[in-house]
């Protein structure tokens, strides 16, 4: 009798517990992960990582080598912190945020992590948003000033490391934080609180290696890099003696940056240049009967964003004439022509884009006259064009600029929608995205690049306003491209990528990634980036000739000279193309991948800008999470368990009492 009493008393306890933590609300659930999916909310974030170069770190990491957990608070109705907390900052405010954290260690000491809220701040007090330097990259420059304000929305706070997790929300996910520190302020005084827990535990951190020799050496991370592409119009035979034609060169880049790793679009800078070029390739490819007396080379670099991996490997190929620039001499390269940052040349109906060029002013002001005949040629399209301002101290940042360190008189020019500083007030930030671009300003862009790469390769008496005409831009297939890489609806899952690919992702990211396996002029295509992987197909096609075996499938029957197997992907067969298409690997000058692991090679003088390099690595991780759930207070636990101990003492004493009554009753009768 007196167990079945105590066994009752037990569940009557366990039973109050219960109703007291659900606050009177009784739920079923069927099995463990929908348990698990009642106590937590997964949140959908975009987490800023650890990357690390020779000097040191930048970037997010947890503090040790395992989750935080903090109660969610608004950054705005925190005047000091008396326990770590979770921060919920509107964008707007984390530059003051992040300075706070940088000059107060009290109160940095008590973050256990930044959440940043999804939109675009209004107000006319928002100048923008970009956390780039004011100068990126400005120890490339190939002059002396490295104090000019290129970027004057820069607020450099990508390039500071963080010890604690920093996660950008999305829309949904703003919502349901601000609802969460809400209910804690509220309910300061109940006993439970909404916590965000971070998952963002680095390798780096955890085994104690703090700058890219060291983790290299570890194998805790891997170099930042990816593969650029170039590609011939016409194709470049190398089986014959004909001597070779000087060389166009059409440059831009792929990739972008951000402060949170997954959400680098790019749009302004540089995926409007990129976009311009292939626009232009297109329009080319569609001219009939093309006779050019130089040869055009178009390049895609990538891995520009940091340390201009993209272009100072290609330069470096070019010395070495490796397999991956076979065809291709730079000796033979008369001028560079770039296209940077054109999306936002729209003003009051005008097409403005400035040309900064180099110091090498014959070739220069060629490539400069060839701009100017095209621009006439597009009499109704109101482009106009402008020389940069001659107080700049040199030509912006850009892929140029390598050359230039290559070769001070190396000719080339640089089309941008800026004069002195960026008009992008996004520059390398996730707001940089497809609001912030005009796709007319693109198109015109494109015109005047493929109308001037044509007068630059043909000879003066080929060239007339008829032909000029007739090369068109399709402004089609520019907002095609807009949706399919700036965009999540279609994405990469788009038809015109379809048509080359199977992207791994629809959502579109601009960032370099990591270098996987060894580099290759032949990579496997697992270690490509979709990107990088359509612009290979894409130039291949566009820049082709057919084969003879116009039926050939590949790769099967596609081993002739030249020959290239395009679309492999989408049917499993592929088409069969000649073109001088090829993937250069891009990645640090200082590395070299021996034995399966990379080393890193001691400074070379023939490497100028080698004492320059960073030398970027990015932290390995295993599974970064983000996740809220509601926690209740200790001194809440506390008193329950006191509860619990003082009902089952006097629960005891009544069994006692009660059973010495009932006996002395049974001895009565």
């Amino acid at each position: 009798m007196d167990t079945r009493l105590l066994f009752l008393i037990s569940c009557f306890i366990a039973r109050l517990s219960f109703s007291l933590s659900a606050s009177g609300e009784l739920n079923s659930f069927e099995s463990v992960p929908d348990l698990e999916k009642s106590m937590y909310t997964i949140v959908d974030g975009y987490p800023c990582v650890r990357l690390l170069n020779l000097s040191g770190e930048i970037g997010c990491s947890n503090p040790g080598h395992g989750k935080v957990a903090a109660p969610v608070v608004k950054f705005k109705n925190v005047n000091q912190l008396v326990e770590p907390s979770a921060i919920l900052v509107s964008l707007d405010e984390l530059d003051s945020l992040l300075a706070r954290v940088s000059k107060d260690t009290n109160f940095a000491s008590l973050v256990a992590g930044i959440l940043v809220e999804s939109g675009t701040p209004g107000g006319n007090n928002f100048k923008g948003f970009s956390p780039e330097l004011k100068f990126p990259e400005a120890e490339f420059a190939p002059y002396q000033n490295k104090n000019f304000e290129w970027n004057p929305s820069g607020s450099g706070i990508m390039w500071k490391a963080y010890n604690f997790p920093v996660f950008l929300l999305s829309e949904n996910s703003t919502l349901a934080l601000l609802e969460a520190a809400t209910k804690n302020e509220k309910s300061k005084k109940s006993y439970t609180s909404d916590v965000a827990e971070f998952g963002l535990v680095m390798q780096t951190t955890k085994s104690g290696t703090h700058d890219s020799e060291s983790c290299l050496r570890e194998e805790t991370c891997l170099p930042l890099g990816g593969y650029s592409v170039w590609s011939a119009l016409p194709p470049i035979n190398t089986s014959t003696p004909q001597k070779s034609k000087p060389i166009i060169l059409a440059v831009t880049s792929m990739d972008s940056a951000s402060f949170f790793r997954d959400k680098s679009l790019g749009a302004d800078s540089p995926i409007s240049g990129l976009i311009s070029l292939l626009a232009a390739v297109d329009a080319l490819s569609h001219l009939n009967g093309l006779h050019l007396s130089k040869q055009l080379v178009f390049v895609v670099f990538t891995g520009e964003a940091w340390g201009f991996l993209g272009s100072r490997r290609f330069l470096l190929e070019l010395d070495q004439h490796s397999d991956a620039v076979s065809g291709l001499d730079f000796t033979l390269i008369e001028t560079v022509l770039e296209i940077g940052s054109v999306g936002k040349s729209f003003d009051q109906g005008v097409k403005k884009f400035f040309v900064h060029t180099t110091e090498a002013a014959s070739i220069s002001n060629q490539t400069l006259d060839a701009l100017k005949r095209a621009q006439d040629s597009l009499k109704t399209e109101n482009v106009k064009i402008s020389v940069a301002s001659k107080s700049n101290p040199g030509i912006p940042p850009s892929s140029l600029m390598m050359f230039l360190r290559k070769n001070p008189d190396s000719s080339g020019i640089v089309l941008e929608d800026f004069d002195t500083a960026f008009t992008n007030k996004f520059y390398h930030s996730h707001l940089d995205n497809l609001s912030n671009i005009n796709a007319s300003a693109i198109a015109a862009a494109s015109s005047l690049v493929a109308r001037s790469l044509y007068i630059l390769a043909s000879e003066k008496n080929e060239i007339n306003d008829s032909v000029l005409t007739a090369i068109s831009v399709n402004s089609s297939f520019i907002d095609e491209l807009l949706g399919c890489l700036l965009d999540c609806e279609p994405g990469l899952s788009c038809d015109l990528v379809n048509q080359y690919i199977s992207s791994s992702a629809a959502c579109p990211s601009h960032y370099v990634g990591v270098i996987q396996g060894e580099p290759s002029s032949s990579p496997y295509p697992g270690y490509v980036g979709d990107v990088s992987r359509f612009l290979w197909n894409f130039l291949a096609d566009k820049t082709s000739v057919p084969t003879e075996n116009r039926s050939a499938t590949c790769p099967k029957h596609c081993s002739g000279t030249g020959e290239l197997c395009i679309r492999g992907e989408t049917d499993g067969k592929g088409v069969c193309v000649i073109s001088s298409t090829r993937y250069v690997p891009a990645y640090s000058t200082r590395l070299k991948f021996e034995s399966d692991m990379w080393k890193l090679l001691p400074t070379n003088s023939s490497d100028i800008m080698g004492d320059a390099d960073p030398v970027w690595t990015e932290s390995n991780w295993d599974t970064i999470t983000l996740r809220v759930y509601s926690v209740q207070h200790a001194s809440y636990d506390r008193l329950i368990l006191l509860l619990g101990i003082a009902v089952t003492v006097a629960a005891y004493i009544a069994i006692v009492i009660t059973r010495s009554v009932i006996r002395k009753a049974l001895k009565r009768d």
